[in-house]
């Protein structure tokens, strides 16, 4: 399922049924409330349902994950909590397919690879570093990329996810030299015009948390020369 299902005041819905909405997420939406105080992503789709439905009173919304605030791409909610209960737990135990887009500078040494790193978070600037060996309070991160495309100054890489650590991708291709366009946390030289990175949650496979049904969604990315070009 790749075409959006329905696109309003820029709210992108890639798959929406009785149990659970899926949106394409756009750079520099939130996807829960924070400390900034600005209007969160869970928050326009409550709206969206609250409108499309007639609903009175407070709209049901589970958030079962997020991206990071400069990502783009798919974010899946809950829509009754017997399908956050089971998307929670899915999560957790890693029963889904997870798969990213990412634009990068530098070539990789090696056209498709398989990272293994171990990640230690800094709480005060909001990073993770990736230690080529275990150090103390480090999390093992796996994952492995190919290269999709080389483009005319950059590389564009397809990226599955075996973990789901703090800021992962951007810190694995970080330490392999490999920054993504526009993450200066993470080494690159200079930031996107619109703030956010050229990485993608392009799709998504998992199975429905109450049809059993097997879901794929495919987000199309966001409309930029670069992006086009892949």
């Amino acid at each position: 399922m790749s075409k959006i299902v329905s696109s309003k005041d820029n709210l992108q819905i890639l798959h929406e049924d009785n149990h659970i909405i899926v949106v394409n997420k756009r750079v520099g939406d939130i996807v829960q409330g924070d400390k900034t105080g600005d209007k969160p992503l869970s928050d326009i789709v409550k709206e969206y349902i609250k409108e499309k439905y007639n609903k009175p009173g407070e709209v049901f919304l589970g958030v079962v994950h997020r991206l990071d605030r400069p990502t783009t791409g798919i974010v899946i909610f809950a829509k009754t909590s017997k399908a956050l209960t089971r998307l929670n737990e899915m999560f957790s135990k890693r029963e889904t397919q997870k798969t990213y887009w990412a634009v990068v500078k530098n070539k990789p040494s090696k056209p498709e690879d398989v990272l293994i790193h171990f990640l230690k978070r800094n709480e005060k600037n909001n990073t993770s570093k990736a230690h080529n060996k275990e150090v103390p309070e480090s999390k093992k991160a796996s994952l492995d990329y190919t290269t999709l495309k080389t483009l005319d100054h950059y590389f564009a890489l397809e990226i599955n996810l075996h973990t789901g650590r703090h800021h992962q991708i951007r810190a694995q291709l970080a330490a392999i030299g490999c920054p993504i366009k526009g993450d200066l946390k993470y080494g690159f030289d200079r930031s996107n015009p619109d703030g956010g990175i050229h990485l993608h949650a392009r799709k998504l496979v998992f199975t429905h948390p109450v049809s059993k049904d097997t879901i794929q969604v495919i987000a199309p990315t966001p409309k930029d020369a670069i992006w086009n070009s892949i």
